[in-house]
């Protein structure tokens, strides 16, 4: 007879104690059935969280989610009947993005390849940057071209919505970067130039540090970070001390700046006075890319997914407001600890970093068979997703960096990836000429999106959840649309 039972009793009970993500207990351990399913344990949760309103919420064990129920998660685990289990409770997103399932639209007007495509904030622009040397932006209720930018004489490489979703930033192979409204589709202020080789990156001071969102810093071959105040059209700032080209470029939400270079390097950088803080090394070939954790609440600012509308606005409120607004939805997501960095390499591999606090890092992460081409935090910060060369989409722990699955499916090289706001499914655009539509908790493909005549190099996720636009060497733009209301409260 197992522990624990009495010749009374059929059902094996436990003694179980709810902890959250810190480890902090929930109330006092109690007994319950072993065969208790998440629904109870829900209503259990909730009734000692004392919310008003009811969390969605998923149960962890061990690192095991329980799925069907206690007993089948400890299935295979050795579980010590006399002690208290401790079950870890994770807030869910109470708003569920539907999966993407039909091409609404393909919309033609690039002349050359779409080298990248990206949703304002809000989810109500999208603009989109091409070898043809303009940015194109895109009328979301129509679905049609709206205005043509012209002003780069080289292919457009990179784009950045400020966080207010005010401005575009866009920079091009001829080393130039030019300042978009999305109102008008005119050029603000005048060209940013400087760099002597190309622009590979920009990104923008986040909405909780500055509201006006007047400072840009953009990375470039010629190895240098340059911020630009944008509001004087002038560089503000040089970062020199990578030896080669600087392919990524991060502002964090506590005040630092983060650089990967083919140098083999990351540095991290103070914004306020442009100080080398520390230079993370680890990685035996060239870094290509970077996220931040808290690179979704960065990007969105104010925005809060779950509060989206059918028709999407721009958030309203002062600058005071906004700044409140998003530094809040800030601290939220960064928690108790500062941001945690993944790296990822030509090496093959991938580095997890506390770079504000450490030089070492928390976790070398390998598994891929080729160079990763990017990696992304969920919006969530719980799980890492990296895209590679070979094939497939590796998820990773986003505390630990311990591996989790492999997505598999295409059938060949994964440019880029974008998860939906809830951080429940993600897309994959790829030289196969698909996207893929994966669920990350089920780590499985949902749906199979082909469409695209060529080879899939930008894809991304608009943050209300709605759709989901492409773009590859064919010059088509796609927009692949969400079923139903995006923001349906089911859980």
């Amino acid at each position: 007879m197992a522990a624990g039972m009495s010749p009374d009793e059929d059902v094996q009970r436990l003694l179980i104690q709810f902890r959250d993500e810190a480890g902090e207990a929930l109330g006092s351990p109690f007994d319950v059935p072993v065969t208790i399913t998440p629904d109870k344990l829900q209503l259990v949760c909730n009734a000692l969280l004392q919310k008003d309103e009811p969390v969605p919420l998923a149960f962890f064990v061990h690192d095991a989610e329980i799925i069907a129920s206690l007993e089948k998660t400890l299935v295979g685990q050795s579980v010590e009947t006399e002690k208290v289990l401790d079950i870890i409770y994770q807030p869910q997103a109470v708003f569920r993005v539907r999966a993407v399932t039909r091409c609404t639209s393909s919309l033609e007007g690039h002349t050359e390849a779409v080298i990248s495509v990206a949703f304002s904030p809000t989810g109500k622009y999208l603009a989109s940057g091409s070898g043809d040397t303009t940015v194109r932006f895109w009328d979301l209720s129509t679905e049609t071209p709206q205005f043509t930018a012209k002003g780069h004489r080289h292919w457009v490489l990179s784009i950045a919505w400020s966080p207010d979703g005010k401005k575009l930033a866009s920079g091009c192979k001829n080393s130039q970067i030019f300042l978009w409204d999305p109102a008008t589709g005119s050029q603000i202020g005048r060209v940013l130039s400087g760099h002597s080789k190309w622009i590979t990156c920009l990104c923008w001071e986040p909405l909780h540090i500055n509201p006006e969102c007047r400072y840009l810093a953009s990375a470039s071959k010629d190895g240098s970070i340059r911020i630009w105040d944008t509001l004087m059209g002038r560089c503000d700032k040089i970062l020199t001390s990578h030896t080669q080209s600087v392919t990524c470029v991060k502002w964090g939400g506590d005040g630092l700046i983060y650089s990967s270079s083919q140098d083999r390097t990351i540095k991290v950088w103070r914004s306020q006075d442009g100080v080398l803080c520390r230079t993370l090394q680890g990685h035996a070939h060239w870094v290509n890319t970077m996220a931040l954790s808290t690179d979704y609440v960065l990007r969105t600012g104010a925005f809060e997914p779950a509060e989206a509308t059918i028709n999407p606005q721009d958030v309203r409120g002062s600058l005071a407001e906004l700044k409140d607004k998003a530094r809040q939805r800030y601290d939220q997501v960064r928690g108790q600890e500062p941001e945690r960095l993944v790296s990822g390499s030509d090496d093959f591999t991938l580095f997890l970093w506390r770079p504000a606090e450490d030089k070492k890092p928390l976790e070398r992460m390998t598994g891929h068979q080729a160079l990763i081409n990017q990696v992304l935090f969920s919006p969530d910060t719980r799980i890492i997703a990296s895209a590679s060369f070979d094939k497939s989409i590796k998820l990773w722990d986003g505390r630990t960096g311990k591996y989790l699955t492999s997505l598999r499916g295409h059938v060949s090289a994964v440019y880029q990836i974008a998860w939906s706001a809830d951080s429940r499914l993600l897309v994959s655009g790829s030289s196969d000429s698909t996207l893929k539509v994966w669920d990350a908790k089920m780590k499985k493909l949902a749906i199979d999106l082909p469409g695209h005549a060529d080879e899939v190099y930008a894809t991304d996720w608009s943050p209300d959840g709605q759709r989901v636009a492409s773009g590859g060497k064919d010059k088509c733009l796609r927009i692949e649309h969400s079923t139903g209301p995006h923001s349906s409260l089911e859980t």
